[in-house]
């Protein structure tokens, strides 16, 4: 059926109007006023925004580690998602050594299957780098449309690969058209402070952070951003935390260099402090890499305001807190590293950003869609409202007030980390190419609707559907 949404607030990463957006077959065709409605469907939109949806670039779902398994799947996960307001997820395959690295991507492709709820796509690890891996890369890339890589810099002897796996990664991405991303922590001196910690009896949440300083964050983004630079080639940094790195990736743009950097609303949101809590509640937020002192948060938002963030992700890997968190009671570096952000990102950007007055409403669309949109190859397919694109749309009610809470959150985890914020701000209605998943704050979508997304390869736009606008149907 036909769908126009009428009476609400337009907006875009470039523009704000008032308008109708009529839906057919999933795409967008027209955006105008007063537009016939023979037919259709009416969604009311009256008092709201109408964003595109939001576009999650990193997240972990159904997901080993630490000798267990996040919580939420890619069915909990994406109803969590959508009822945040994204409608889309790209998850990360992650791959073993010595195996193929086909093999990861069909097991995610088994984790997904007849689970999610909104679009997907998914990144790609790299933790060595062989004749094998090199011939597997450019059929995977073209084939799975994964054109986003993942390099370890931390996670020694687990996830950790070296320099020269990431220098020859760079490379290889260059020639393929892809996008690498590291998490960038000096893994091997990190390990060491762990270990020193540990025999000085230091076992509680803290130590997590102080084993993690911001100067490893810092100089791993910058070894990262220099291996870039010499490749010729391009890189996203995730989870930005800290004015250390933050420099380093300001450094290289100043320079000309194709550097991106992500954080996150945990970093915006929640500082070190949170990991002193009594009763082995500062497990709830041991994430790497860790909360930083507060004064951090202002140096990301800035970045996000200047443009040197371009993107916000959740970093979603959630983990029990009793049952999973508390495997590290007795030695913090037991405790699985990660948290529930998927469903908080966008109403925590949007209040704690658009409503405080740290960024714009163009900003806020910019960094939660539009711009993931464009560096994981979905543009403008994806993250805008425009004729031609996906309707994946978000009816947001900018008044409403809510605090945050594990009692009504739709996480399948048994915490929220932030528990008892109040926030601005909710989605009321979303709609993924064009058939509501939430309608009302009510689920309405389907397991396994969700398709899977394969990308554009970096810099290269996507082509619209050759479907042409009805005459006069552009404001």
């Amino acid at each position: 059926m036909k769908k126009i949404i009428k009476n609400g607030t337009i907006v875009t990463a470039t523009d704000t109007y008032f308008g109708d957006i009529l839906i057919e077959d999933g795409i967008i065709v027209m955006i105008g006023v007063d537009l016939d409605a023979a037919g259709a469907e009416i969604v009311d939109a009256s008092g709201c925004y109408v964003f595109p949806g939001g576009i999650d670039p990193h997240t972990h779902l159904d997901m080993p580690f630490g000798g267990t398994v996040t919580k939420d799947d890619f069915q909990t996960g994406t109803i969590a998602a959508a009822f945040g307001g994204t409608t889309t997820v790209i998850d990360f395959c992650l791959t073993a050594k010595n195996a193929p690295l086909s093999s990861a991507v069909r097991t995610w492709h088994a984790k997904s299957k007849d689970k999610a709820v909104i679009d997907y796509g998914f990144h790609l690890m790299v933790s060595e780098v062989n004749d094998e891996v090199l011939q597997e890369l450019p059929q995977i890339i073209e084939e799975e449309g994964i054109t986003s890589l993942k390099v370890f810099m931390a996670y020694k002897n687990v996830f950790q690969a070296d320099d020269g796996t990431l220098y020859r990664t760079l490379l290889t991405a260059k020639e393929q058209g892809a996008l690498v991303m590291v998490h960038a922590e000096n893994g091997d001196v990190i390990a060491y402070l762990i270990e020193k910690a540990l025999e000085e009896g230091k076992t509680d949440p803290i130590y997590h952070a102080l084993t993690r300083p911001p100067v490893l964050e810092g100089e791993a983004t910058g070894r990262a951003v220099n291996l870039t630079e010499l490749a010729d080639s391009q890189l996203y940094v995730v989870h930005v935390t800290c004015a250390e790195a933050v420099e380093k990736i300001a450094e290289g743009r100043r320079k000309g260099l194709r550097i991106y950097g992500e954080t996150c609303p945990q970093y915006l949101l929640l500082d070190q402090s949170c990991l002193e809590k009594p009763g082995f509640e500062g497990a709830k937020y041991v994430w790497s890499p860790p909360l930083r002192e507060k004064w951090n948060q202002d140096v990301l938002w800035d970045a996000l305001w200047n443009g040197s963030l371009q993107t916000v992700g959740s970093d979603q890997c959630s983990f029990d807190f009793k049952g999973q968190k508390d495997l590290g009671l007795t030695d913090f570096s037991k405790i699985p590293n990660g948290g529930p952000m998927i469903e908080d990102r966008f109403s925590i950007l949007y209040s704690e950003g658009v409503e405080k007055g740290r960024i714009s409403l163009h900003k806020f669309v910019d960094v939660i869609a539009t711009q993931s949109a464009k560096l994981f190859g979905l543009f403008p397919q994806k993250g805008t409202i425009a004729i031609g694109s996906d309707a994946d749309i978000v009816i947001f009610d900018p008044h409403v007030k809510r605090t945050i809470s594990a009692d009504t959150h739709h996480m399948n985890v048994d915490y929220n980390a932030f528990e008892g914020f109040e926030v601005t701000g909710e989605p009321v209605s979303v709609l993924v190419r064009g058939e509501f998943v939430i309608r009302d704050k009510q689920f309405a979508g389907t397991p396994g609707s969700g398709q899977y997304l394969r990308r554009k390869r970096f810099g290269i736009p996507e082509k619209l559907p050759a479907k042409e606008p009805a005459p006069g149907g552009v404001v």
